[in-house]
């Protein structure tokens, strides 16, 4: 099968956030003997990632994307434009069997081709993207365009006519399925993490010498930092003095506020911001962390989201305090090394407290063996498989017809 592999990320190395998932479905269709053409942002050493993967490299070079990109949200606009035409003019030359697009920017592109193209088209959403900008200030967002962007977010598989679409959680294969798509075509793969990287405890730990330390790691948007985090730092900080609190990724726009607010106006509060740390070495800033925390503001975004950070950090073999999302209390609810909070500061703060309480030895049990779950149940090999299969069915399924569909001719 001849696949045209569209996304609006740079594809390696990865960026953060969902963008990993890309080279993990790249490197299993191309183990499956599929021939994959990628279309994606400009690259470094664009050469030798194509020689890596197996994988023909289509580069969009207009201007700089990625997730820390100026003016990123205009752009991202504009981007489905261009990598529609990336693909037409390819297809010129090469016959395409299916379409795949990661993230919903790209599922724009993607349900456009599919009539030009007379293709099959796979849509794998990784998040409910528009659903996070509810937790935006309001005057960089109205709330009357925002309804209109999550309507019309959901609605892309129905208008598209798309043939299958993942979704990276059930509790967002729920509102497509309630947007009307038939939930036959729908398949949550959820988001996984690289098992080989994430490695679980090895033998004993040590103490942590009375200085705790609870991390966070990520792209650090609006929805990552707000009010309950603030708070539950306020909180560990008056009973905990000497905890310290690391936050592994990008100073974005929002982490640098949030920091200097906080170091402000909580009493020796101890603060780390080390910076940009690349995927493969992310595991290294967060082992000898005590806690790993995922502070989520409310919102439909991320109530659908399956949050990679619980995932990274049972891994290592973290014990976990997240407010209670839907998708990741549907998952875990039962996982002893995860504590939901309610969506306040204190409730944050008193589970991450709670965590410190314990025994050290009985965190460390906990958390060897949620590792040894999520490495069975999580790792990109496991998850990617999974994927690729559906994608096979669906091409399997829908590609004569959708070649033979009178709907869909020029």
């Amino acid at each position: 099968m001849r696949l045209a592999f569209l996304t609006h990320e740079p594809f390696y190395p990865p960026s953060g956030g969902g963008s990993a998932e890309a080279v993990y479905l790249v490197q299993e269709l191309a183990r499956r003997g599929h021939e994959v053409h990628l279309f994606c942002p400009r690259i470094e050493n664009a050469g030798q990632v194509a020689k890596k993967f197996g994988a023909q490299l289509h580069l969009f070079t207009a201007w700089r994307m990625g997730r820390y990109a100026a003016l990123r949200n205009i752009k991202y606009l504009a981007y489905p434009v261009f990598l529609e035409r990336m693909v037409q003019r390819s297809a010129r030359r090469t016959a395409f069997d299916l379409v795949l697009s990661q993230h919903a920017i790209s599922a724009v592109a993607a349900g456009r081709l599919k009539r030009r193209l007379r293709v099959p088209v796979v849509m794998n959403f990784l998040d409910y993207l528009t659903g996070f900008m509810e937790t935006w200030p309001r005057y960089s967002a109205l709330r009357g365009v925002i309804t209109a962007l999550e309507r019309f977010e959901l609605s892309m598989p129905n208008r598209y006519r798309a043939d299958g679409i993942m979704t990276v959680s059930d509790t967002l294969a729920d509102y497509f399925a309630n947007a009307g798509y038939p939930r036959e075509r729908i398949q949550p793969i959820y988001y996984g993490y690289d098992a080989n990287l994430f490695r679980g405890p090895d033998g004993e730990v040590g103490e942590d010498a009375g200085e705790p330390v609870i991390v966070m790691h990520g792209s650090f948007d609006q929805h990552h930092l707000g009010g309950i985090a603030f708070e539950a730092m306020r909180s560990v900080a008056a009973s905990r003095p000497a905890a310290r609190f690391r936050f592994v990724g990008q100073e974005t726009p929002a982490l640098t506020a949030f920091a200097r607010r906080a170091a402000s106006v909580i009493p020796g509060l101890r603060i780390e911001c080390p910076g940009f740390v690349p995927y493969d070495e992310v595991a290294r800033q967060l082992r000898k962390a005590t806690v790993g925390m995922v502070p989520y503001e409310e919102s439909t975004g991320t109530h659908c989201a399956f949050v990679a950070k619980i995932v990274e950090y049972l891994g290592l073999g973290l014990p976990v305090v997240s407010t209670p999302l839907n998708s990741a209390k549907r998952y875990f609810g039962d996982e002893p090394a995860v504590r939901f909070s309610e969506f306040t500061g204190a409730s944050f703060g008193h589970q991450i407290l709670s965590w410190l309480a314990e025994p050290i030895a009985r965190r460390h049990n906990l958390g060897r063996a949620a590792s040894e779950r999520v490495r069975r149940e999580l790792d990109w090999g496991t998850l990617s498989k999974k994927a690729i299969d559906f994608v096979e069915k669906i091409a399997q399924q829908q590609g004569r017809d959708c070649a033979n569909d009178p709907r869909l001719r020029r």
